[in-house]
């Protein structure tokens, strides 16, 4: 008999990771073995027990989920990590994928979606939620699960003006304190969301997010 995938859930909603812990619990090939509300403890916790796959919230407070994945992929790169959360956004897709994660489950979508996403990723496979693929082709799933030293690098510059139209500075005002023209400002700009494929502000906001540039002190 196959041994069951052993699963650990990382996500700050008790009710959520209670509900996790009933459907897949349920399985006969899947059994959760450790759960955890933050991304500090869900390091330590997928540390402690070693599972085949955790099943990442995205938004946590704190350490969110992506830190929490890179932390577990840089010290476990055998373990899997599966992301689950209601955010579609092409910029938390690319980094969950930047990341290490094997899967990509929207908390929207049916239950056996994030099931198929254990199973394929325990294989050494990706998953990507039916919805998302839809709009997101193989090759960009591809691209975008390649270790992070491979995906395109922001230059000094680049990081610096991303970071302050985050906090809400104007391209007039960024120049200003950085220095620059705001032509410059502008490519800079540019570059860099083309680089990331971000599309608008909303996008920088959230990207800014998961790199923690939000955060005060």
């Amino acid at each position: 008999m196959t041994e069951a995938i052993r699963v650990v859930l990382v996500d700050d909603h008790e009710t959520v990771r209670q509900g996790l812990l009933l459907l897949l619990n349920a399985l006969p090939d899947i059994a959760v073995v450790g759960e955890a509300g933050d991304g500090t403890s869900g390091v330590a916790r997928t540390a402690e027990v070693r599972p085949d796959v955790v099943v990442m919230d995205v938004a946590m407070p704190g350490v969110n989920g992506l830190a929490a994945t890179r932390a577990i992929k840089e010290t476990s790169p055998d373990i899997k990590v599966v992301a689950l959360t209601r955010y579609s956004d092409d910029a938390y897709v690319q980094e969950m994928l930047r990341a290490g994660a094997s899967g990509y489950v929207l908390k929207q979508s049916a239950p056996t979606e994030l099931v198929t996403a254990i199973r394929t990723a325990a294989a050494g496979e990706q998953y990507l939620d039916a919805a998302l693929r839809a709009r997101v082709a193989t090759a960009y799933l591809r691209k975008f699960s390649r270790p992070e030293q491979d995906t395109p690098s922001l230059t000094d510059r680049e990081t610096e003006v991303l970071r302050q139209m985050a906090w809400g500075y104007s391209n007039k005002e960024i120049a200003t304190r950085l220095d620059l023209s705001v032509k410059t400002v502008e490519v800079h700009k540019a570059n860099a969301m083309r680089k990331l494929r971000l599309r608008g502000r909303i996008d920088i906001v959230r990207y800014a997010l998961l790199q923690g540039w939000l955060k005060e002190g």
